[in-house]
């Protein structure tokens, strides 16, 4: 049976790469004490870099998480998109699969698409992938699955991930998910902002380079491999929603800002950016805190004092007059 809830599709990815012999490894908390050009962890990764880097050992060569993150800073930043977007948050969590040296390209698109057509059961006619410019490898492996008119190149600001300023890089392929209706569909919706219909769900990274500070690439140990599926628009899709706030992921926290404001259905429909703001910062508030950081002048703190009072400050316009943060993160 096909999962459905948000905690069933998670474990389910979880089950899935511990059947193939990935290391299920807890979550990184999500301020980054230890990495000065991060204030978060807003990948997978990034608690793999040594490892990436040839750095660490550990006793596996395969791993998956569900791992918390947050992108409210430089390139990642998604903060002033949060309430008018259909899908961006500060909070988030990215489901991931990784290699280190173990298997690379062949591999990573095989588990993918096993996991996505297979365990969630998506209709293959509805996905697309797309490739680096240049790397033929990627699109002639996405070929045993997908006609060549489904699978797409692109350029470096869409298809070649780095974490930061410097560190693991490398090509990568995204997996992108049609939802509207069959005639219809068209290559040309593909990361392509006019059409809401497309939406990229996974994000498979070839991690080739380490990236240095003068902006050169050097060849990693052993070519690895980082992936990133969105838990929040995988839910999404298999809930049959047009927006991730109406998923079991928010759709608590709006009913609750609701009940507490007591407004109608109308009501709520007016104040929907109101309602999404307070339910992504809420859960982004809950979640920082619990893992360690308290409102501050600088650093991580201030970021959790800004999102904070920006909850607040929707609040007051859509009717709140008391505290009421407190009774969201009761939801989370």
């Amino acid at each position: 049976m096909r999962p459905t809830t948000s905690n069933e599709i998670r474990q389910a990815f979880l089950d899935f790469f511990s059947e193939v012999h990935h290391e299920v490894v807890p979550s990184a908390p999500l301020p980054q004490r230890d990495n000065p050009t991060l204030l978060f962890t807003n990948a997978g990764m990034n608690q793999f870099v040594d490892v990436f880097l040839g750095k660490e050992k550990r006793p596996y060569s395969r791993a998956t998480t569900a791992q918390k993150g947050m992108r409210v800073q430089g390139k990642h930043n998604e903060l002033e998109n949060v309430g008018p977007s259909a899908r961006h948050h500060t909070f988030f969590e990215m489901l991931g699969n990784f290699s280190f040296g173990d298997y690379f390209k062949s591999e990573a698109i095989d588990y993918a698409w096993t996991f996505l057509t297979g365990v969630m059961q998506l209709e293959p006619e509805r996905l697309f992938a797309t490739v680096y410019l240049d790397d033929d490898e990627a699109f002639e492996l996405w070929t045993r699955y997908l006609p060549a008119e489904r699978i797409l190149r692109f350029g470096r600001e869409d298809n070649y991930w780095v974490m930061g300023d410097v560190g693991p890089c490398g090509p990568c392929s995204e997996i992108h998910y049609y939802s509207g209706a069959m005639d219809q569909i068209t290559a040309e919706g593909v990361n392509n902002e006019d059409y809401p219909e497309y939406l990229e769900i996974w994000n498979l990274v070839f991690m080739q380079f380490d990236g240095q500070p003068d902006g050169s690439v050097i060849p990693l140990p052993r070519p690895s491999v980082d992936t990133g599926l969105g838990m929040e628009r995988l839910v999404r899709v298999i809930q049959g929603k047009d927006n991730n706030y109406d998923t079991d992921l928010f759709s608590p926290a709006l009913d609750r800002t609701q009940a507490l404001l007591g407004d109608s259905d109308e009501q709520r429909a007016e104040n929907l950016v109101g309602y999404r703001v307070i339910a992504d910062h809420g859960r982004a508030a809950t979640f920082l805190i619990a893992d360690g950081v308290l409102p501050g002048n600088t650093g991580a703190g201030y970021v959790l004092r800004m999102i904070i009072r920006r909850a607040a400050r929707f609040g007051r316009k859509i009717g709140f007059h008391e505290p009421f943060l407190g009774e969201i993160a009761e939801v989370f």
